[in-house]
């Protein structure tokens, strides 16, 4: 089963959590470790956002860190796909080819090759959210700015550093909001 089918049957079992007057609203897949997935559920409809994570088998996560660490992969590589290649890889793919047609410097293709391969690592929703997709994020985005001669500090690399406060009041948003009692 493909992650899709696998996000509709945890939508139904998500769903039987909702609390009256709720509905669900979103579903973050995400694998902190291999072979260990966590769905971050969000239910919208009272004064607040609420939370529930979900394990594999549609079984309520009761674990702190278990929630912190699906909160953490999820708000990075969300963070990640947002901000690899200034944000919109399809605009800058067509800044590259008309930058080739009207004044074809030395290393455009290597540059429409590392946009190529970038949007084709941060890849089309449904995605699941792990280490290696944000291993594989940052290196071709890293690809793409040597090849548009950023041979200096990675804006990326800084935009992720920065992060840290947007990932640290996620988790105190979804801490403060869950469903259940953390152990």
């Amino acid at each position: 089963m493909g992650l899709a089918e696998d996000l509709e049957t945890i939508a139904g079992t998500a769903a039987q959590y909702a609390d009256a007057g709720e509905q669900l609203t979103g579903i973050l897949p995400t694998e902190p470790e291999s072979g260990v997935r966590t769905y971050l559920c969000s239910y919208e409809g009272g004064e607040r956002r609420r939370w529930l994570a979900l394990d594999g088998a549609g079984e309520p996560v009761e674990s702190r860190a278990r929630v912190r660490e699906a909160v953490s992969i999820a708000a990075l590589c969300e963070l990640a796909e947002e901000s690899a290649g200034g944000g919109d890889l399809s605009e800058l793919r067509s800044q590259l080819v008309a930058l080739r047609l009207t004044e074809n410097p030395p290393g455009i293709d290597e540059a429409e090759e590392a946009a190529l391969a970038l949007e084709a690592a941060v890849g089309a929703p449904p995605r699941l959210a792990t280490p290696a997709h944000l291993d594989e994020i940052g290196v071709a985005t890293r690809r793409l700015e040597r090849a548009l001669g950023d041979a200096g500090a990675s804006p990326f690399a800084e935009a992720m550093q920065q992060a840290v406060g947007a990932v640290e009041e996620l988790t105190r948003e979804v801490e403060s909001g869950y469903k259940r009692p953390l152990q």
